[in-house]
């Protein structure tokens, strides 16, 4: 009698441990949603547009990878439509910009509590995935999971005369 005694207590104590194992994952699991939603529920096209230079990338593998200098920084305007485009430029003093013709077209998509951006040229299509947006902030996911965190560029200017 002893002996089953034990073995309940022991059964008890660990389906307590695996109750608590469970709300912590589902904390963890509603926190994630909440945090997610409030970052990207309230999108605006002023949020996306403007001048965009790449600050980190962590790739899927968890490497990283600091930028503290972009020879390139992309331009991203987007219509109330939520259609626009993407160009790269390459940044001259006061307020200049280098540029070719190429755009890459963008139609930004909210899906399933995303804000999906949808890219294509000529010759290929993606897809990323808006993490984060602020005034100053743009963070990204792709679908080879590399996030790629964006800062607002910050003009060059010289006091020339």
């Amino acid at each position: 009698m002893k002996h089953r005694a034990v073995i309940k207590k022991s059964h008890l104590k660990q389906d307590f441990c695996n109750l608590l194992k469970l709300r912590n994952s589902v904390v963890i699991l509603l926190s994630i949603l909440v945090f997610n939603c409030s970052k990207t529920a309230n999108i605006s096209t002023d949020d996306i547009n403007g001048y965009w230079e790449i600050e980190k990338v962590t790739l899927s593998n968890g490497t990283e990878k600091e930028y503290k200098y972009n020879e390139t920084i992309d331009f991203i305007k987007i219509n109330d439509s939520l259609i626009g485009f993407r160009k790269k430029l390459k940044p001259g003093i006061n307020d200049t910009y280098f540029t070719s013709d190429d755009a890459e077209k963008l139609h930004i998509k909210r899906e399933n509590d995303s804000v999906n951006m949808y890219y294509s040229t000529l010759y290929s299509e993606w897809k990323e995935t808006v993490l984060e947006v602020s005034a100053e902030h743009l963070k990204v996911i792709t679908k080879n999971k590399d996030v790629y965190l964006y800062k607002r560029y910050t003009p060059i200017k010289l006091d020339i005369e």
